[in-house]
């Protein structure tokens, strides 16, 4: 189970674990809260906070998408980038044909993708401004064909609310926000009645402009920041927290000392109970540590996503899918085994 589809009727394995241990913490809280801790002393708060953090955990193992659930296994997942744009970093043109497009979405499914990312305006730095008549006539026929193609949930990578709005009718279950809802006033509004999962990404400026010079004096204390005040924007206007992915938005109005400090301190933003969502693939950050083009930056990526992953996030989204499959499957597991033996220490 790794990110399919599932009816919102359907009580998956962990929705279900995640309801009835709520409701069993809820019992076992109030009963030592109400009666002295239960007579246990520091061992009932312990045990308190244990439980809470129990359910914590437990309450990011989905996210809601419209009427459908995203199921997060024990690992993080892997979302297959599909660029459908003349211009992108690494492989614009490639798919810019409806045809190139739905194929090689199909081949990464086939790699071991659990999402599609679907984009048809580059975000590269320096990158121009597509109109939303042009950004639809590139992405909605992609995403209207994947969608019948495959089973797993695909986003579209727009900050404009129409473009969004008919992705989401033709297929789409998330929002890739590189704007964290801040480009088009009526995103919001669309996401919100939609229903759909909305992944809120940092960036400082514009495409154009975020690489001339980006200054913070605590990037990961300001990007929590940042955070914070979205989420707090998108729940006061109708998206509850389960529709919300964060993306710290690495190479994105950030230099190579921000970009490392992120994902060293890529933790800090697990407070927000919220998968937290990483985008280093090939990019120019990584060329700038091992000096290499783009082209061959598929082992800077894999060392970037296993620290990545160490470090709390949940979702990776690739351009290789299939080696970086592998990388996440053993450092996940290298992880938990870690996490457990400190558990066991601590005991």
């Amino acid at each position: 189970m790794s990110g399919h589809w599932h009816p919102r009727a359907a009580y998956l394995k962990d929705d279900r674990r995640e309801r009835n241990l709520s409701h069993q913490c809820s019992g076992v809280i109030c009963t030592l809260d109400c009666h002295d801790n239960g007579g246990l002393g520091s061992r009932g708060g312990s045990l308190i906070r244990r439980h809470r953090r129990v359910v914590d955990e437990l309450n990011i193992l989905t996210r809601q998408v419209k009427d459908r659930l995203i199921e997060f296994p024990d690992r993080p997942l892997i979302m297959g980038v599909v660029n459908v744009t003349p211009d992108s970093f690494y492989d614009g043109g490639r798919y810019l044909d409806t045809a190139a497009a739905v194929a090689q979405s199909i081949r990464l499914v086939e790699e071991g993708a659990d999402l599609l990312d679907i984009g048809a305006e580059s975000t590269r730095p320096g990158a121009d401004v597509v109109n939303e008549n042009e950004e639809c006539r590139r992405a909605i026929p992609v995403v209207t064909a994947v969608a019948k193609a495959v089973s797993v949930p695909i986003s579209i990578d727009t900050s404009k609310a129409a473009v969004a709005r008919t992705a989401l009718d033709a297929g789409a279950v998330l929002v890739n926000d590189v704007t964290a809802l801040r480009g088009d006033p009526a995103m919001v509004d669309v996401v919100a009645r939609a229903g759909a999962g909305i992944i809120l990404m940092h960036m400082h400026g514009t495409p154009r402009t975020m690489q001339q010079a980006p200054r913070y004096d605590d990037v990961v204390e300001e990007i929590s920041v940042f955070f914070e005040e979205r989420i707090r924007f998108a729940m006061t206007h109708g998206i509850v927290r389960r529709q919300i992915i964060l993306d710290p938005g690495i190479g994105f109005g950030k230099l190579l000392v921000h970009n490392l400090a992120l994902l060293a301190q890529l933790r800090r933003f697990l407070q927000f109970e919220c998968p937290v969502l990483v985008g280093v693939s090939r990019k120019a950050f990584l060329g700038q540590l091992v000096d290499r083009p783009v082209q061959e930056r598929q082992w800077g990526t894999a060392a970037a996503v296993a620290m990545a992953v160490d470090r709390g996030a949940r979702i990776l989204r690739v351009h290789d899918v299939r080696a970086m499959k592998d990388v996440v499957q053993v450092a996940a597991a290298i992880s938990r085994q870690t996490t457990l033996s400190m558990k066991a220490q601590h005991a």
